[in-house]
């Protein structure tokens, strides 16, 4: 609950002593599709089962259904709405109308259910802002939100919550973690002309087919919008030629825009961003969140994070003001290439502004006029110190200080440890270092070195509350710590 005291002035950050472990007893039902889950194979068997479900008999019918109910029907409060929509997804392969009994047809639905639990293997790479709702904080207190990469079977991440206090002096107490887990109601999105635009670009299909769609849609359109314009290119396809390659570049990016809402009556670490586009299917990596003050958009928290297919990643874009409902869209242009990707909490110059790695291994800024396109960046650090010489990168959005940006950083050295330090960028041109710290402000201790990726502490982003900087990390990407440090002294440190 309270930091523990600072022995050695030379020592900025210390650990609180809080240890975030993932808890695998958190889980939802899902649709599951037999045959589906074992890799390489390219049908799945759910009519087979469907059918061995149909032949048996009404007794043993009802001694199963009584089962599953006993046995999960306390982990759901919801089971019976999961099991009718799952037999609801999967009745369409019976070859005729079939009279099911009620009792039949839930326990259909409970064969094509399964538990996933979102924290099964892992809670690591925090991010923390100011939580939206700072009623009922006491005086000298600040509310936080703080998302978490949750990992479960196969590695599939999503992104989670917790909420927590910090005061004036350093001391942090974290929220109970409510039990369910809400994976919201997912809808289609706002589709957004520049993103299209650079998207295309890098497919290498922003040609005359890919113009005279844009040319017919405004700067946000609607997804019905754009199957409109995309049916007219097919239909003209004997004027334009690859429009089924062209139409179906569209889509892929289109499916990458969409939007979540949540229950207000949900807790925020109830509440899971669940993927939804086939570019994230396999994962929502490292979400950093920035509270975003702006005179024409107003206050309003964004997020990068990596988007994961299995294959390849890319990036995404995530907004909300309230953390009910997120608007989700993609990122493009070569400075948003790989991971990292980190908003400045306003614009500098007129102009958005991002921590970048665009090469991968330096941390570079990035200027531009559309969060969803960001086309060049600037090396401002790269890495030649003992302790950073595989790779530097950003641990999420930068803090503004009298002083300049802070800028909290993680860089990667022998044995492939990650550490965290400190870079400050001058406030009005972010390009111009002022100062670096001479060693790591955080590095695995020996009671950190094992977990599921051995030797790493990393962050997605700290938070400033008066003179206490919030550093929250993730431990051998398993579990999650927190430490806290003094912000003059950090900044005294930069400067001098």
């Amino acid at each position: 609950m309270t930091t523990i005291p600072r022995p050695d002035p030379n020592v900025l950050a210390v650990r609180t002593g809080i240890h975030m472990k993932a808890d695998p007893s958190r889980v939802f039902a899902r649709l599951f599709i037999p045959g589906q889950e074992d890799f390489g194979v390219t049908q799945s068997r759910a009519t087979a089962v469907l059918e061995r479900v149909l032949e048996l008999d009404e007794t043993e019918v009802e001694a199963a259904l009584n089962d599953v109910l006993l046995r999960f029907a306390n982990r759901h409060d919801d089971i019976h709405y999961w099991l009718d929509l799952h037999a609801h997804r999967v009745t369409n392969r019976l070859d005729a109308p079939v009279r099911l009994s009620d009792n039949r047809w839930r326990l259909i639905g409970a064969y094509f259910t399964h538990e996933f639990s979102v924290e099964g293997a892992a809670l690591t790479n925090p991010s923390v802002v100011r939580h939206p709702d700072q009623s009922d904080v006491e005086r000298g207190w600040c509310r936080f939100a703080m998302s978490a990469r949750c990992i479960g079977e196969g590695h599939r991440s999503s992104i989670g919550f917790r909420t927590g206090v910090v005061n004036d002096l350093g001391d942090v107490v974290m929220d109970p973690v409510a039990g369910d887990i809400d994976v919201g109601l997912h809808s289609e999105g706002h589709l957004r002309h520049v993103a299209f635009r650079g998207l295309l670009e890098s497919m290498g299909d922003l040609g005359e087919n890919a113009q005279q769609v844009l040319h017919q849609l405004g700067d946000v359109f609607h997804p019905s919008d754009l199957e409109e314009q995309l049916n007219r290119l097919i239909h003209d396809r004997d004027t334009y030629r690859n429009a089924e390659v062209t139409a179906h570049h569209f889509r892929q990016i289109a499916d990458r825009s969409y939007s979540v809402s949540f229950s207000a009556d949900s807790h925020l670490s109830e509440r899971v961003i669940w993927p939804r586009a086939q570019a994230e299917w396999r994962g929502m990596e490292d979400a950093r969140f920035v509270e975003f003050d702006d005179p024409e958009m107003g206050h309003i928290y964004f997020a990068t994070y990596t988007a994961f297919d299995g294959v390849d990643v890319a990036q995404q874009l995530l907004s909300t003001r309230d953390f009910l409902t997120f608007e989700i869209t993609p990122v493009s242009g070569t400075a948003a290439r790989g991971k990292g990707l980190a908003i400045f909490p306003r614009k500098v110059g007129g102009r958005f502004a991002a921590l970048s790695r665009a090469d991968r291994e330096s941390n570079s800024i990035a200027f531009s006029d559309h969060l969803e396109y960001w086309n060049e960046s600037t090396a401002i650090q790269l890495p030649r110190r003992s302790w950073e010489v595989v790779q530097l990168g950003n641990c999420g959005s930068p803090i503004e200080t009298s002083a300049g940006w802070l800028v909290m950083t993680h860089a990667v050295g022998p044995m492939r440890t990650y550490c965290i330090s400190a870079l400050l960028l001058d406030r009005h041109d972010p390009e111009r270092v002022i100062g670096s710290l001479g060693t790591p402000l955080l590095v695995p201790s020996e009671l950190e070195q094992d977990g599921y990726v051995p030797n790493v502490v990393y962050s997605c982003g700290s938070m400033r509350f008066e003179n206490t900087l919030l550093i929250p990390f993730g431990i051998a990407d398993q579990s999650i710590g927190i430490a806290t440090a003094e912000l003059d002294q950090v900044l005294d440190r930069l400067v001098g």
